[in-house]
C-alpha cells in the first residue's frame, strides 16, 4: 500500500461515514417527494443538516447544501456580488486576498471579465498572512461605499497558514461590509464557529473531512440576501436549486459529527507527525525552506496536518513523481490546478520567484496517517531528492524518467 501525504487534495473516507452514506444509498426517495419514501429522504436531510450546523457553530437554516466546496464558493462570490450591486449599483470592488484557492481567485476573475467587477487583491507576509494594515488602508482610504464584498480564506490550502479571519470580519464590519470565508481546508481541522466568526458566508466540503466526494455546504446568514447561481425547483431557501444527494449528505453529518467529536486530540496527534515530517527533512535536506508559518513559533497559526516545503534546484513535478515511485504520495499544492506547468500563485504572492515557487511539494496528513508513514517518507525522501535534483529544474515531466534509471 502507497503512503498517502496528500489528505489536502481529499481524505479517505471514514468509517461513520461509509455506514452512513451504505446505509441511505440502498433505499430510493427524493427530499422534495410528499410520499413516505420522500418524506424518509428528507428526514435524513433534515438531521444531517442539525448534525452539520452543530458541528460548524450555525443554525440548521443557515446551511445550504452544495456540490462541494468550488460551487460553494461560487454561490458565495457571484450571489453575494449580484445582491449588493443590484441593490447599489456602485458597489463593484470585491476585496479577495492574494492567496485564494482557485475556486474564489477564478470567480473573481470572472466576475471582472463579464459582470464589471472589480477585484482588489489583497497582499499578504511571507508567511502567507494577509496583511491587516492594507485591508484597513484599503477599507478607509478606497471608499468602502464601492465594495461589494471581502472574501478571505480560513487556512491556505498550499502552505497551511490560518488566517486572522476575527480581525478581518471586525475591521469589515466597521463598514458594513459582508465577508465571505472558504473554510475548506480549515473545517474539521481547526476550531470553526460560524455564528462566532461573524462571517456573513463559510464554505465547507465532505471530502476534506472524511466525508464522499460531491457534498458541501455554503453557511449562509439568515439574514444575508444573496442571489441565485442556478435556478430550479427552488430547494434550500431558493438559493440553490436541485435534488439532493441524501446519501451523500448523511455521510456529510456521519464524517462531520465524528471529526469535531474528538478534533482537540486528533489534531494534536495530527501535527506531532507532521512536526515529525517537518523535522525530518530540516535534517536530511538543509537546504529545504518551510513555507508558511513555523509551527514551532506559532503553533495556533498552521493547521496540523500540513508540511510544506520548497527544494532549491529541484523541480516539484520531478520529486512528486520519484516520492511516488517510491510508494509516496504527496503533492507540489493544489490539484485543482495539478498538472498545469506553473508556479504557485500562494508562493508567488509570498515573495518567491518562480523558479523558487517551482520547487514546492506539500506533505499532508489526516486521520488515516501514523507514525509508519512518516517513517516510510524519512526513508525514501534522500534518495528521491538527489534524483529529483540531479535532474534540475526540467522543464517537461519526462526528463523524470531519465533520472530516474541513473
Amino acid at each position: 500500500m502507497p503512503v498517502y501525504l496528500d489528505h489536502a487534495a481529499t481524505t479517505p473516507i471514514s468509517g461513520p461515514a461509509l455506514a452512513a452514506l451504505t446505509s441511505v444509498i440502498s433505499r430510493s426517495g427524493n427530499p422534495s417527494s410528499l410520499h413516505g419514501s420522500g418524506r424518509r429522504a428528507r428526514a435524513t436531510v433534515e438531521a444531517a443538516r442539525e448534525t452539520i450546523a452543530k458541528a460548524a457553530g450555525a443554525h440548521p437554516t443557515e446551511v445550504i447544501f452544495t456540490s462541494g466546496g468550488t460551487e460553494a464558493d461560487n454561490l458565495a462570490v457571484k450571489g453575494l456580488f449580484w445582491s449588493r450591486r443590484d441593490a447599489e449599483p456602485q458597489r463593484a470592488r470585491i476585496l479577495v486576498s492574494a492567496v485564494e484557492h482557485a475556486a474564489v481567485q477564478d470567480t473573481v476573475e470572472w466576475l471582472e471579465k463579464h459582470e464589471g467587477a472589480e477585484a482588489v487583491w489583497l497582499p499578504v507576509d511571507e508567511d502567507g498572512t494577509v496583511s491587516l494594515d492594507a485591508l484597513q488602508k484599503e477599507l478607509a482610504d478606497g471608499g468602502a461605499d464601492s465594495i461589494a464584498l471581502l472574501t478571505c480564506m480560513w487556512a491556505n490550502n498550499e502552505v497551511g497558514t490560518l488566517q486572522p479571519i476575527a480581525e478581518i470580519v471586525a475591521l469589515a464590519d466597521n463598514y458594513g461590509i459582508p465577508v465571505h470565508s472558504d473554510a475548506v481546508q480549515a473545517f474539521g481541522s481547526v476550531p470553526v464557529n460560524f455564528k462566532d466568526s461573524g462571517l456573513a458566508a463559510m464554505s465547507i466540503s465532505a471530502h476534506k473531512i472524511g466525508g464522499a466526494v460531491g457534498v458541501g455546504a455554503l453557511l449562509l446568514g439568515r439574514a444575508v440576501k444573496l442571489t441565485p447561481v442556478q435556478h430550479g425547483g427552488g430547494q434550500e431557501r431558493s438559493v440553490r436549486s436541485g435534488t439532493l444527494d441524501t446519501a451523500g449528505i448523511a455521510a456529510f453529518a456521519a464524517a462531520a459529527q465524528d471529526v469535531t467529536s474528538n478534533m482537540a486530540a486528533e489534531s494534536a496527534r495530527i501535527a506531532g507527525l507532521r512536526d515529525s515530517i517537518i523535522a525530518a527533512v530540516r535534517e536530511a535536506v538543509p537546504e529545504a525552506v518551510l513555507r508558511g508559518v513555523d509551527p514551532g513559533k506559532h503553533p495556533d497559526k498552521r493547521l496540523p496536518g500540513n508540511a510544506h516545503f520548497t527544494f532549491p534546484g529541484c523541480e516539484g513535478d520531478s520529486l512528486l513523481f520519484l516520492l511516488d515511485m517510491a510508494g509516496i504520495e504527496s503533492s507540489t499544492g493544489s490539484a485543482c490546478t495539478a498538472g498545469v506547468p506553473r508556479p504557485s500563485h500562494v508562493l508567488l504572492a509570498m515573495g518567491l520567484d518562480e523558479e523558487t515557487a517551482r520547487g514546492a511539494q506539500r506533505f499532508s496528513l489526516g486521520h488515516t496517517s501514523d507514525q509508519e508513514d512518516v517513517d516510510a517518507f524519512v526513508k525514501a525522501l534522500p534518495d528521491a531528492h538527489a534524483r529529483a535534483k540531479k535532474a534540475g529544474m526540467a522543464d517537461h515531466v519526462s526528463s523524470i524518467q531519465t533520472a530516474s534509471t541513473r
